[in-house]
């Protein structure tokens, strides 16, 4: 709703399509007032009025000009509420389709307004990451952490929640994994999720403390605007070996592969493909996104007002990521003693893949 009309209210909006003369109006079950303001008042590109009551929706549904039952977003409205509205339009021909995937398909393609709100929420992500770079050390708590970067996002307007597109995902905007945290599997469908603070919320960040000598790996996401940006790097205290050195060298490596591929204009599934096959050829066949058989298989995702958008650089997205696209590429490696990787959140351009994020503003590998 709120990519269609400016806000979030109880409402539902009514699109006419392409050949016939239905106009678009929000109908507003509260609040109507706030909503004819986000969305644009006088300037509004839709009507905004009051939703008639459930008895009347047929009745008014014909007046406004349908002829057949609108079809409706089945991925976001639960089952039982699907089989209530339905069961309201009787007096409309044919039955409810679901438009779900059109109106997915319409969001991958991001407008320059769409754009500066992430590179704006890139920006805000980068702040959290400067303020664990200057906070965070030997002795200190995962959670301790995350805390002072959730202090600045929530002082620039983070909402409280992460939206996430698959059921029953969700997400904690902080994901830090010290040492063989890093190792933990979670239910969250990534390379990493994080112990969390307890078992009702086993994601994100946990009492983990960093210790001399092991890499520790923030993944942070903040939401500006509604809008992702999605960006890790990893920190060490102390000497940081040259195996995991030589691990995140290949991480970059195999990232920049991915970013080239999709540059070309290559679908996402080569894209994953090369970078799959650059990871077996390094010897991480087996611990690339998890360790077997707990793997993701997947090395970037779409990212807009969702976490979670498409398409995806995975086997099975047969088609490119278009011009205006918002990728977040993360490759990463999980073994024993921890994890290592490394992600930016991008955009496609006609000249190449532009960050939205920290990019090289902010190393690969810092140390406190």
């Amino acid at each position: 709703m709120y990519w269609l009309t400016g806000g979030r209210q109880n409402s539902a909006i009514l699109i006419g399509s392409d050949g016939t003369d239905l106009q678009t109006r929000h109908l507003v079950r509260r609040s109507v007032e706030r909503a004819s303001f986000e969305g644009g008042a006088d300037d509004c590109p839709h009507l905004t009025e009051k939703h008639p009551r459930m008895g009347e929706l047929s009745e008014m549904l014909t007046k406004f000009g349908c002829i057949q039952r609108p079809a409706m977003t089945g991925a976001k409205i639960p089952q039982s509420r699907w089989s209530f509205i339905d069961a309201k339009m009787e007096g409309l021909d044919g039955s409810s389709r679901d438009c779900t995937n059109t109106l997915f398909k319409l969001r991958e393609v991001k407008s320059e307004w769409e754009l500066s709100m992430i590179r704006e929420s890139g920006e805000i992500n980068h702040s959290m990451f400067e303020s664990i770079r200057g906070f965070g050390g030997p002795g200190k708590t995962e959670l301790e952490m995350a805390g002072v970067a959730e202090d600045i996002s929530r002082a620039s307007g983070f909402g409280g929640s992460i939206r996430m597109r698959k059921w029953p995902m969700d997400c904690d905007r902080v994901v830090i994994a010290a040492g063989r945290s890093g190792r933990v599997p979670s239910f969250f469908d990534s390379a990493i999720g994080g112990v969390g603070g307890s078992p009702v919320s086993p994601l994100g960040a946990g009492f983990s403390k960093v210790k001399e000598d092991e890499p520790v790996l923030i993944d942070i996401v903040h939401v500006h605007r509604g809008y992702v940006s999605d960006c890790t790097r990893m920190f060490y205290s102390g000497h940081l070996g040259e195996e995991w050195r030589n691990r995140l060298d290949d991480m970059i490596e195999i990232g920049t592969k991915v970013r080239r591929s999709l540059a070309r204009g290559e679908d996402c599934s080569s894209a994953w493909k090369e970078g799959r096959g650059a990871a077996e050829e390094m010897g991480h066949g087996g611990n690339l996104m998890g360790i077997s058989p707990e793997q993701a298989s997947f090395l970037g995702h779409s990212v807009g007002l969702e976490l979670d958008e498409t398409p995806v650089v995975a086997d099975g997205f047969d088609r490119p990521l278009e011009l205006g696209g918002t990728m977040a590429i993360e490759p990463k490696v999980i073994y024993e003693e921890g994890a290592i990787g490394i992600e930016d959140t991008w955009s496609r351009t006609a000249e190449g893949m532009e960050c939205l994020t920290s990019g090289d503003r902010l190393p690969s590998l810092i140390q406190w």
